[in-house]
């Protein structure tokens, strides 16, 4: 971290955790001392405290009875746990290209592991990519059936985060599936966010699971976990999994508290997801209209109505004037409504994107109150033209 983002970061974090009033509670709003106090009284209810920690993921502690639980919400045989989501999807797709004989992986250009680790799979496993499509959305059956080039494992991000958290229908997600066996090639789900997906899906977890040979899942998106993640699916493919978990050095001496608080997780957070996902509905459509009657010259709610609990927002100002604009609302009015801006994905200058997200904290929250909340933020900003587009 650079001295300036130290300094962006203890300009902000003031900003943003004084405010009473937030749609969601990001990772930073507490001191050390009170997550711990708040892991240890939560993880009670999920966790016999009373036992030992474990070490090196002990099969009869945390770290083992974690994997237990997510398998049974998956509907898998087996669940490793993970350090990282980066390691976990590493391992399965390397372990899948020993096993189909393809080195190849069909992968969306806005995927995490094209965008976000570093030519990883190139680099560490030795794998190559091909893109199905780089249209903004998960690629067709259509697109899978007629790609150009071979590949043993189809990757589906599920939601595609930098598309808005995209998904396709269901039907449009068993015909893809469909289009990949007829090629021989195996399915991995990209699940860090898979646990909000049930919603648009109209499906059980175990049901969405059951589609892919394996799938990976995080712990601290959607869940509040402190980190970790975990590959779940047959119990060969999984043990395989977790030798390169050890190879990749993530054979990790103590992370049972990592586990706790996935496991704390598990029991308090997935079953409100349904609830969040219908909120960001509400909050969607009364953003949408709030910037309806504004004086904004453009925007863009992205999707139009949330396929999870989030979102994005762009708004045609810089970065730092929009960020700056959240924290002195923050400051001046107790209202959290937008944090940290950043330039969208293929987005034209003069554009900024913020990825909204709708939680527990947000639940109170009336379309009225995100109307009013909008026009304040909005008052913030130097004045723009009074054309509109929507």
């Amino acid at each position: 971290m650079t001295e300036s983002e130290r300094q962006e970061r203890a300009r902000l974090l003031p900003a943003w955790n004084s405010a009473r009033r937030r749609l969601a509670d990001g990772p930073t709003g507490e001191s050390v001392g009170a997550r711990l106090a708040r892991l240890a009284a939560e993880g009670a209810d999920a966790y016999d405290l009373t036992g030992w920690t474990d070490v090196y993921g002990d099969e009869d502690g945390i770290v083992g009875e974690l994997e237990r639980r997510t398998a049974a919400a998956l509907g898998t045989e087996a669940a490793a746990f993970f350090p990282t989501g980066t390691m976990a999807q590493q391992a399965a797709l390397r372990c899948w290209a020993e096993r189909t004989g393809s080195g190849t992986v069909a992968l969306h250009p806005l995927a995490h592991p094209v965008r976000c680790e570093r030519d990883a799979l190139r680099r560490l496993t030795g794998l190559s990519v091909v893109h199905p499509t780089d249209a903004p959305r998960l690629p067709t059956a259509a697109e899978v059936r007629d790609a150009a080039e071979p590949f043993g494992t189809l990757a589906l991000e599920l939601p595609l985060r930098e598309a808005g958290f995209l998904l396709p229908s269901w039907d449009e997600l068993t015909a893809t599936v469909a289009a990949a066996r007829e090629r021989d090639a195996v399915v991995h789900f990209d699940g860090a966010r898979i646990w909000e997906c049930a919603t648009h899906f109209g499906r059980g977890l175990p049901e969405i699971a059951a589609l892919a040979d394996t799938v990976y899942v995080s712990f601290y998106k959607s869940l509040g976990g402190l980190s970790g993640a975990a590959l779940a699916g047959p119990e060969a493919v999984v043990e395989d999994a977790a030798a390169w978990r050890h190879r990749y050095g993530g054979q990790i001496f103590q992370q049972w508290p990592a586990a706790l608080a996935a496991l704390v997780g598990l029991e308090r957070e997935l079953p409100r997801l349904p609830e969040y996902v219908a909120h960001a509905k509400t909050v969607a459509a009364a953003l949408r209209e709030a910037l309806t009657e504004s004086d904004v010259p453009w925007w863009l709610v992205r999707p139009r109505e949330p396929h999870t609990h989030q979102f994005q927002v762009w708004l045609p100002y810089g970065v730092r004037e929009l960020t700056d604009a959240g924290a002195r609302q923050a400051e001046e009015t107790g209202t959290l409504l937008f944090r940290r801006w950043s330039e969208p994905t293929g987005g034209p200058p003069g554009l900024a994107m913020h990825e909204v997200t709708v939680a527990a904290a947000g639940l109170t929250w009336s379309a009225g109150d995100v109307r009013d909340a909008v026009a304040e933020f909005l008052g913030f900003l130097p004045p723009r033209s009074s054309s509109r587009t929507g």
